[in-house]
């Protein structure tokens, strides 16, 4: 019989190959097959992922986990789905390079849920992020009383327009015909959607007893002979530069501070001159504070001052907006509220027109609140939240998907998690693979690393001593793998036998910064004290809002560091500096022949090591330079010697080597001595100097910071969690750290979850009991033994099983 009149109830017989792949065939893609992956530091890379399982990716801090997870697996599926769209499409995304691997077989569509800061803009709230603001909108432009508008009259985002006039209708015979417009917007027209109005100090623009022409501004980088600042005010023709500022006539002061942008022409070129204040806002309020350098972000903290604004109280809504209601509660009152309240009052809406947004309303708020953050307003600055808020925020619109079968890629979700709350993000993950997903996760905590079905282990070393697999399979086999994680993975730190005696003690009265219920609290100095408490109880309100000014505190938070391509440890750090000094010194040259970004830079590559060819919507191609071989410097100035050494291979050199370097002999400079053993003492050995930031893992980052802020004179450091991105290992390099700094006089505070630092702790500070509103109050004061032995809290009962397992 023919294929064509076969029965269903009939054998098939064999296939024909002919016929292409039989169903069978699918059932042997259950791998993710990675083959000679060189991401970064990976060295021919292979691994074998298994799908729809929960894999972990562990190993020292640098060791290429990253590399591995999201430079390699998780860049090339978004590659991949990005190439699906038109040309003209691409051209709008971000451009992606193949990663360089051998073979990548297997991919599915990869979701990454990483730790990336959402952004900081003024007017981005967890509302508006997560898109539950704008379900709330609707609900109050079709429940509220009084009936206002559309959802737009809700927004804060949205100004109110007005407009009126004649209009030429081209239809048939052309007329002329009046109209009007009106747009109802809820944005408040004082503070536009801030919520805070901004007032900036004059005197700190500028010293008013002296002339243009004296050099009367003191703004960093204005000098009295810049051609884009200076001259053009003295040169625009609009004031005197010779007439102290103090004696400018009314229009003088006008011009001076608010003009509009006006061309002018300065010594035969054009210009544009604009008043001081806009510029300023231009200039340097428009950027986020965090990327400026530390003078530029001394200036605008001393130069602006920031208020709530009176009109909308900090609401960021119009007055129309506020007035209307939904049983009593207007828009503003709902986002003020805690999440976890929130979802109460909108079960509590019993309205059928509006029934499937208000199911969307309640599962969107419970996901919230499963996740650990039902302590959240809807109000709250996207920009104030921590990474591992930020990551958990993100992971929202992910928990109630109905997609299976992709690729989710987490980075430490238990970042800025207490033990009681990592019991809940396992379930989470554990919940995303039981719908057929797979689940990568790149984590130190062993809590997490326990629950995994397969387990990869990169290493030995970090830098360019990791990049290798040294196990792969399951947590029993890692346990017994004799690897650096296999070894640690049991490792738990004792109480200590004795504390230290306090030298004094930091006063904290009255704190009512966000939760805090007028928190009083002695904090002991001259001894490590860790505060700690769920995610939400209050700590960094405590530490970061509360302590007395002028105390003598160098804070190190938890703000993520950047820099360019071009930056790197040895700029970052400031250790670039002296080295360049004594270079110049040396041969007896100017020091900027020694820096990449200035005269001694490659005259191709402008200092970049490499050149960068753009492929508009391809990814664009980066080739090392052909004159200076990709060393960043003239020829001319690699003649030059220190110490034997030419600089760049100084920059070249490991922060451990060039330790010894500097150190002694002909090439001893103190000053690049000191900040290389602080590199060293945050457990940076092995980075070395020109390295760019770019390629640093999270870890090294926040390690980097810390060594550059132990430079900074101070007597009571605070550190905010800074086990972040730390191998278990790495961890007691930390704790000797500490100990080193409290043995030197100082007084550390650190705000941390992790058990270790908690039972090496001579004096512990809990807050709770819960999250939000159930938080800020002080549960506990007191050591870690009698923390252990009082049981009441929930710190207190996961403290005691760590010590007890």
């Amino acid at each position: 019989m023919s294929r064509a009149t076969r029965t269903d109830t009939q054998s098939p017989g064999p296939r024909d190959p002919a016929d292409g792949p039989g169903a069978e065939d699918a059932d042997g893609h259950d791998l993710i097959r990675v083959h000679g992956a060189r991401v970064n530091n990976l060295k021919d890379v292979s691994v074998e992922i298994p799908k729809r399982r929960l894999t972990v990716f562990t190993g020292v801090s640098g060791s290429g986990k990253s590399s591995l997870v999201f430079g390699t697996v998780a860049a090339e599926s978004q590659r991949l789905i990005n190439e699906t769209y038109s040309a003209f499409v691409q051209g709008f995304m971000p451009t992606l390079a193949r990663p360089e691997v051998d073979v990548l077989e297997g991919l599915t569509t990869a979701i990454i849920v990483d730790q990336q800061r959402m952004g900081s803009d003024p007017r981005s709230t967890v509302g508006t992020a997560t898109d539950v603001h704008a379900m709330l909108r609707i609900l109050f432009s079709r429940l509220g009383t009084p009936h206002i508008g559309s959802p737009g009259a809700f927004a804060f985002n949205v100004p109110s327009v007005r407009a009126s006039g004649a209009i030429t209708v081209e239809r048939g015979a052309s007329r002329t015909v009046k109209a009007t417009f009106n747009r109802t917007g809820g944005m408040c027209p004082r503070c536009e959607g801030r919520g805070s109005v901004s007032d900036i100090d004059l005197t700190q623009l500028y010293d008013d007893s002296k002339s243009i022409a004296e050099g009367a501004f003191t703004i960093p980088g204005w000098k009295s002979d810049s051609w884009w600042t200076t001259r053009l005010y003295a040169e625009s023709g609009f004031l005197d530069p010779d007439k102290p500022i103090r004696r400018f006539t009314k229009k003088e002061m006008q011009d001076f501070l608010y003009r509009e942008p006006t061309k002018v022409k300065v010594e035969g070129v054009n210009l544009t001159y604009e008043g001081l204040i806009p510029k300023i806002q231009k200039s340097f309020l428009s950027k986020d504070r965090e990327s400026m350098q530390p003078h530029i972000r001394a200036f605008v903290d001393r130069a602006v001052t920031f208020a709530t604004c009176p009109e909308c109280a900090g609401t960021r809504l119009s007055e129309a907006a506020r007035s209307s209601r939904i049983e009593k509660i207007n828009i503003a009152d709902a986002c003020a509220m805690q999440i976890s309240d929130l979802a109460a009052w909108i079960r509590g809406i019993d309205e059928p027109s509006a029934a499937p947004l208000l199911a969307m309303l309640r599962q969107t708020l419970d996901s919230f609140v499963e996740i650990g953050l039902g302590y959240l307003s809807l109000d709250r600055a996207s920009g104030t939240l921590s990474g591992g808020e930020a990551q958990r925020v993100k992971m929202i619109r992910h928990l109630g998907s109905s997609l299976t079968d992709v690729t989710y890629v987490f980075d430490e979700p238990t970042t800025g998690l207490h033990p009681h709350d990592i019991q809940r993000m396992n379930r989470l993950l554990l919940r995303l693979r039981g719908k057929g997903n797979t689940v990568l996760v790149v984590e130190h905590k062993p809590e997490t690393i326990a629950i995994a079905d397969h387990v990869v282990d990169l290493g030995p070393g970090a830098g360019s001593a990791g990049g290798t697999v040294c196990f792969e399979g399951t947590v029993e086999g890692l346990r017994s793998s004799g690897t650096v994680t296999g070894r640690h993975f049991d490792d738990r730190a004792a109480l200590k036998d004795a504390v230290r005696e306090p030298t004094g003690t930091l006063e904290i009265r009255g704190a009512s910064t966000h939760n805090l219920r007028d928190v009083d609290v002695d904090v002991p100095l001259g001894v490590l004290v860790v505060v700690t408490g769920v995610a939400g109880s209050g700590k960094s309100s405590l530490v970061h809002g509360s302590l007395p000014a002028g105390a003598g505190v160098v804070s190190v938070d938890q703000s993520p560091i950047r820099g360019s391509r071009r930056s790197n440890p040895a700029t970052y750090t400031g250790l670039l500096d002296p080295i360049r000094k004594a270079f110049a010194k040396a041969n007896g040259v100017k020091p900027a022949l020694f820096s990449a970004n200035s005269e001694g830079a490659c005259p191709l590559c402008n200092g970049a090591g490499v050149v960068y060819t753009d492929l508009a919507m391809m990814a664009g191609v980066a080739t090392p330079c052909e004159e200076c071989e990709g060393k960043r410097f003239q020829a001319a100035v690699l003649e030059y010697r220190f110490g034997g050494r030419d600089i760049s291979e100084v920059l070249a050199m490991p922060v451990s080597e060039a330790a010894e370097f500097f150190g002694s002999g002909e090439a001893h400079t103190p000053a690049a001595h000191r900040v290389l053993v602080r590199l060293g003492d945050v457990g940076l050995g092995y980075l070395s100097l020109g390295q760019p930031l770019t390629t640093l893992s999270g870890g090294e980052r926040q390690r980097l910071k810390l060594a550059t802020h132990m430079a900074e004179k101070g007597g009571t450091y605070v550190l905010d969690e800074p086990t972040a991105g730390l191998h278990l290992a790495d961890v007691e390099q930390l704790l000797g750290l500490l100990d080193r700094l409290v043995d030197s006089g100082k007084s550390v505070i650190v705000v941390e979850h992790h058990q270790a630092v908690m039972a090496h702790a001579d004096w512990i500070i809990d807050l709770g009991p819960g999250a939000g509103h159930d938080g800020g109050r002080i549960v506990f004061e007191g050591t870690p033994a009698q923390l252990v032995a009082d049981g009441s809290t929930l710190t207190g009962e996961h403290l005691a099983r760590y010590i007890g397992g």
